[in-house]
């Protein structure tokens, strides 16, 4: 390691800008939740800390550990938190790190981060006091140090010189365990969930070796993550279920500097693209590592590059005639995958989730850098480029056509009544958070569901037969299915682009299928339109599964229902006398009754919530599960079928 940068980061790199005192109190403001994604969020904060590290050139590899008793263990072979006093605080610079909130490195200046997506010290300090308790060991200037701190924060002593080690052996230990007065829903990692978005981590920085291990069962699970391509293996990796149309990735690369805030400042861009057989579009954007699931300027510049480059190619090239229209975004992103990820020294996200990148400054960098390069990629490769161009030509027809197709199901009924579908049994209630939609499978079905719903605040559509499989077909086709125009009416928000939640008519969507294998492909389906059409419904939570009896179990003058296996041992074991048990091999065996009081009513129904953890992982599973390509599909449920249960939600 070159000495002089090692002597820069120091205890002067280490700004202080406020105390702790709040977190505890409004862990809300600093982690957006106190559930499973909020205690998952606490490892990131810790990881962010250790790729800063590796971003500014110290340390190539990463280990994230769950240990016994769900305590989190993250290494970095950085250059070690700056262990001397601190010139503001008058503590050690690693007490400050983990005791107060915004101290971490001066982004952009001498020793700091130039850029940092965990913005150290920030995540440090709100691990330490949602923690019952934090220890960090650091390997610096030859010396191992250690501290501990206890009860949300508090040190349970100073930091303290442990041992001698070698001169270049460097870098930083934390192992915390969350407290479960903070976390009451659940201190319980899920292993998949780190190993997602660690494997994401290591595609977005190339060349960097991460590892994830869980050590909690008989036998440690570990998987080791290390892509020196980057964004290229994370493009391939994301495509690896649709056919690309054409062979080489366009691959984007670039940087340029900047007026921000007074200060120049570089800005780096990267980005992939390649597109597929398919019609669905997939953009993924990131800033420092950080998923920009809501967007932002850097999308927007990335629109504005591709549509302006491919229609300025289509026309110079002939493919489009002077009095034809230019593309839009629309056309232009059909069957597209890209990847867009910028490294911003001071991004401005907003709201406090970081779901929108806000920098003015972004839009027209990436403009510029993916406008020139796409349009050498195209110049350079000719075949390629007609390939992408006639794609963006064909949807350009069916995006018109469909709109013909939307247009007229708005027309026909002028009324508000008059335009809900025929099928559907609507609700008395126009309080839309207190109103349900059962979709419900076959018109037998629906009957008992009509008959055992409360009419007030409990609608009833009926679907015939699957719907169309909207990962497969045409958007086109896609609006002209009669099944698929209910529902989009019925619940009325619109789809896409249009989609508006404030106009949803149900804020409970409830997928109701018979427990067998047609009724799971009924629920896949609607969930990938639902995905792929609707998705902030489930983001927000609006989608859920109903979850009715297999078995009914009479004994004596008791009728028992089993909802599993399981729950049909255990009644059996209790239960005396004679026993009847009927196995319900769809809703329509059961009367409106027993539908009613089993899977309808909510004193005794249980419902399950859609839930959306990782949009990007969701839509590879979706590719898989429902696209064109049967071998991964094979595949994986070769390897998977005996550890999946409810994949569809």
């Amino acid at each position: 390691m070159d000495d002089k940068k090692m002597t820069h980061y120091n205890e002067s790199d280490i700004q202080v800008l406020e105390g702790l005192e709040a977190v505890r109190k409004r862990p809300g403001m600093y982690i957006g939740t106190t559930s499973k994604t909020g205690l998952h969020h606490l490892v990131w904060e810790i990881v962010d800390n250790a790729i800063d590290e590796a971003m500014a050139g110290y340390g190539k590899e990463i280990n994230i550990r769950i240990l016994k008793d769900n305590v989190i263990e993250v290494v970095d072979h950085g250059r070690g938190v700056p262990t001397g006093i601190h010139p503001k605080t008058g503590i050690s610079t690693v007490e400050t790190i983990y005791t107060v909130l915004h101290a971490g490195g001066k982004f952009g200046e001498g020793g700091g981060y130039k850029v940092s997506g965990g913005l150290h010290g920030v995540g440090a300090s709100v691990v330490n006091a949602l923690s019952e308790y934090l220890e960090v060991w650091v390997k610096r200037d030859g010396h191992l140090y250690y501290q501990k701190f206890i009860n949300g924060g508090h040190p349970d002593g100073h930091l303290k010189i442990i041992g001698d080690i070698d001169l270049n052996d460097t870098g930083t230990t934390v192992r915390f365990k969350a407290d479960p007065q903070i976390f009451e829903e659940t201190q319980e990692y899920d292993y998949e969930i780190l190993k997602e978005r660690t494997r994401q981590l290591a595609f977005l920085n190339e060349g960097i070796k991460i590892t994830v291990s869980d050590s909690r069962g008989e036998q440690e699970i570990k998987d080791e993550f290390l892509y020196e391509s980057g964004l290229e293996e994370y493009i391939r990796f994301i495509n690896a279920n649709k056919t690309p149309i054409h062979d080489h990735i366009i691959h984007i690369k670039g940087e340029e500097e900047t007026e921000v805030r007074g200060k120049t400042e570089l800005i780096s861009v990267e980005g992939v693209i390649q597109y597929n057989e398919g019609y669905l579009p997939s953009l993924y954007s990131f800033c420092n590592n950080i998923n920009t699931k809501e967007g932002g300027t850097h999308e927007e510049g990335f629109r504005l590059a591709i549509v302006r480059v491919i229609n300025n190619y289509a026309r110079e090239k002939k493919f489009l005639k002077d009095n034809e229209e230019n593309l839009q975004y629309d056309d232009v992103k059909e069957g597209m995958t890209a990847i867009i990820s910028i490294k911003h020294p001071d991004p401005q996200y907003e709201g406090q989730t970081k779901g929108k990148l806000g920098n003015s400054e972004v839009r027209k960098i990436v403009s510029s850098i993916f406008g020139e390069q796409i349009q050498r990629f195209l110049l350079e490769n000719p075949n390629e480029a007609k390939i992408i161009v006639e794609k963006a030509l064909l949807a350009n027809k069916a995006r018109l056509a469909a709109k013909r197709a939307r247009e007229q199901t708005r027309r026909k009924g002028a009324l508000e009544f008059s335009t809900l579908p025929g099928k559907l049994a609507d609700c008395s209630s126009k309080d839309a958070s207190l109103c349900e939609m059962f979709i419900v499978e076959g018109d037998s079905a629906g009957g008992s569901a009509k008959q055992g719903r409360v009419r007030e605040y409990q609608a009833i559509l009926p679907l015939r037969g699957k719907i169309i499989n909207v990962e497969k077909a045409n958007p086109h086709r896609v609006f002209e299915n009669a099944e698929i125009g209910n529902i989009i009416t019925a619940l009325g928000t619109g789809i896409h682009d249009e989609f508006d939640i404030s106009k949803l008519r149900y804020h409970k969507v409830i997928i109701m299928t018979d427990a067998d294998v047609d009724g799971s492909h009924i629920r896949i389906l609607l969930l990938t339109f639902f995905y792929r059409y609707m998705q902030p419904l489930i983001e927000a939570g609006h989608v859920y599964i109903a979850q009715p009896p297999l078995y009914k179990v009479e004994y004596g003058k008791t009728v028992e229902y089993a909802y599993n296996d399981a729950q049909l041992e255990e009644i059996r074991a209790r239960a005396t006398g004679k026993m009847s048990i009927q196995r319900y091999k769809g809703l329509g065996e059961m009367d409106y009754q027993q539908l009613s009081e089993t899977t309808m009513d909510p004193a005794y129904r249980t419902l399950l919530r859609v839930s959306l953890d990782d949009a990007i992982e969701a839509d590879r599973v979706f590719d898989m599960l429902m696209g064109e390509k049967v071998e991964p599909r094979k595949k994986y449920i070769l390897d998977n079928a005996k550890f999946v249960t409810n994949l569809d939600f």
